[in-house]
């Protein structure tokens, strides 16, 4: 099975599962896992913070962040096709009760201009009391929904800057940000610098079974750690874990521009297909994310699936393919023949 489900389905090197079998472990409620520790030092001084702090997942490092920085009532700045508002099963409002306010995001990019519309100017004749009080701005880079599109540096200072202007704090879900990174050639850490919290995922780009860390200053880890236990991410002796994280941070970045290529191949290959709208300009990483208008993406799916070739469905005439480590040039061209020979190809 060709699996372009995610990249979240790469499986250990062997290398990696050496390093696992390896781990020197202790009981991370305790604050006592060596490896975990490590893996937390070592993040926190790539993402140039003060900080980090290993949770199971993506979804718990990006909620526990939002918790860090505001309380029940407060509203949020998502994207309106962010992953933590649409894809992490409405945890902002169950978890922190806050009120998400999305932007008008351009394959997930806003402006300066939207973050302003969306703050708004309060006036001496409205009570406080009854405005929305606005305390955090989140930005997802890469960003999942826009295909893997990639923030410029550039943009996010600039709508660092509007926030901060207003007194938002600002949390980067950058689970991908690893991608951002080995497209554009901009360091994690200048990246990660206008935030105060970075998410960034171990068990997607980078190849590792699980896990997550959020980075910032110590006075944010110290509460996120309250959290982390609340929300039920308590580990015990998960230097196992932690050890296959910190082994695909150092060995696995560097290899994600072999990711990039394989998924333009794919990305050129489904272009030609009759039927298939597709913009290779929106290929910036390791995501491809094409439309078969008139066509049922769930048949597709499921035909492709018969033939071996696992992809995701993406709204009803949408699908979704991601690349990774595992996955060859070979796979690459066998999943575009797939593809060719379904529902699109007489379209």
């Amino acid at each position: 099975m060709i699996d372009l489900r995610s990249d979240t389905c790469s499986r250990p090197t062997p290398a990696m599962r050496e390093a696992i079998a390896a781990a020197a472990v202790g009981d991370d409620v305790y604050g006592d896992d060596p490896t975990v520790r490590e893996l937390e030092a070592e993040t926190a001084r790539l993402l140039g913070k003060e900080d980090a702090v290993y949770m199971p997942t993506g979804t718990m490092t990006n909620q526990v962040g939002i918790r860090v920085h505001t309380e029940p009532g407060d509203a949020v700045l998502f994207d309106q096709a962010a992953h933590v508002y649409l894809l992490e099963g409405g945890a902002p409002a169950a978890l922190s009760g806050v009120l998400p306010r999305t932007l008008p995001g351009v394959r997930g990019v806003f402006t300066p201009a939207d973050v302003e519309a969306a703050v708004g100017r309060p006036h001496r004749s409205m009570p406080s009391t009854v405005v929305l009080p606005v305390r955090l701005l989140c930005v997802e880079n890469t960003h999942n929904i826009g295909g893997g599109s990639v923030w410029p540096v550039t943009a996010v200072r600039e709508v660092a800057e509007a926030a901060r202007k207003h007194g938002l704090a600002l949390h980067l879900d950058g689970a991908r940000l690893w991608h951002a990174c080995a497209a554009t050639g901009v360091g994690e850490a200048e990246y990660a610098e206008p935030f105060d919290t970075v998410s960034v995922c171990f068990s997607k780009a980078l190849g590792a079974p699980v896990g997550s860390c959020l980075a910032g200053p110590r006075r944010l880890t110290d509460r996120a750690r309250r959290f982390k236990q609340q929300f039920g991410g308590g580990f015990r002796q998960a230097g196992i874990i932690a050890a296959g994280a910190l082994y695909a941070l150092r060995h696995h970045r560097e290899r994600l521009s072999e990711t990039h290529a394989l998924a333009r191949r794919f990305a050129e290959g489904v272009e030609a297909l009759p039927g298939v709208e597709l913009d290779l300009d929106t290929v910036e990483t390791n995501i491809v994310r094409f439309r078969m208008p008139g066509v049922d993406a769930g048949e597709v799916v499921d035909r492709a699936y018969e033939r071996g070739v696992q992809v995701l469905p993406s709204g009803p005439d949408g699908i979704r393919a991601v690349f990774y480590l595992d996955i060859s040039p070979a796979d690459v061209d066998r999943a575009v023949a797939v593809l060719g020979d379904g529902p699109a190809a007489s379209a």
